[in-house]
């Protein structure tokens, strides 16, 4: 294993895209070259600009810019499609997560024992933000609905820390736009024969509406349709 490609969603993210590029470029990815590949959805804001900016000052950075908001799903797509490393990583532009965790996402892979591992907010004795009661709730019934159709034993489906082997995500057809697409990234790569999950404690510093968060009652809804059309339906 040589790269590791790094997807950055973005979405009216210009107050930190700066930070968390910057901090991309300096974590520690275990001596794997970094591909960053930001994909900004139609951002409203300076968003765009600033990324044009990140190209200018950085020689490993790929920007790209969907005409229309389609939704978080459709920008990983589009990052998933444009990614040369032989690992992917997910990595929100929000800095509701920490790139000071790439190494422990990275070791169960490169040490050969996963195909796929997930940062968990639940799974850790790493500081966290105390935040958002029914968040928490609905978080655990999805990931518990998750299980039962995937007989993982997950603790959080929703973790916006996510890294495949890119030879897993070329396994599957993703179609989900908006936040359907983490249990849909779960279902199908789970449906994978002799796929390891790997589960791993994560730092995590949430948002509140006020601060950009954007995910809310629909997305929950979506999710519960996409665990059940994915899981049957293929």
């Amino acid at each position: 294993m040589n790269r590791l490609s790094i997807i950055v969603p973005i979405y009216n993210e210009d107050k930190t895209l700066n930070t968390v590029v910057s901090r991309i470029i300096n974590a520690d990815s275990l001596n794997l070259e970094k591909e960053i590949i930001l994909v900004d959805d139609c951002s409203k804001d300076h968003s765009w600009e600033m990324a044009q900016d990140i190209l200018k000052r950085h020689g490993n950075v790929k920007i790209f810019k969907h005409p229309l908001n389609k939704g978080k799903g459709a920008a990983l797509r589009t990052g998933f499609s444009k990614a040369t490393g032989d690992l992917v990583l997910i990595q929100d532009a929000d800095l509701e997560y920490e790139p000071k965790d790439y190494p422990r996402l990275l070791n169960p892979i490169i040490s050969g024992k996963a195909d796929v591992v997930y940062g968990s907010r639940f799974r850790s004795s790493e500081e966290a933000r105390v935040h958002f009661f029914w968040h928490r709730v609905a978080n655990a019934c999805l990931t518990l609905l998750s299980n039962i159709c995937t007989n993982l034993n997950l603790t959080d489906m929703e973790t916006g820390y996510k890294v495949f082997r890119k030879s897993v995500l070329d396994k599957i057809t993703l179609k989900e736009n908006r936040f359907g697409i983490e249990p849909e990234l779960t279902i199908k790569t789970a449906k994978i024969p002799g796929i390891r999950f790997y589960e791993v404690g994560i730092s995590y510093a949430g948002r509140g509406y006020d601060e950009g968060k954007k995910i809310g009652i629909k997305d929950a809804f979506r999710a519960v349709y996409s665990i059940v059309k994915y899981s049957f339906l293929g």
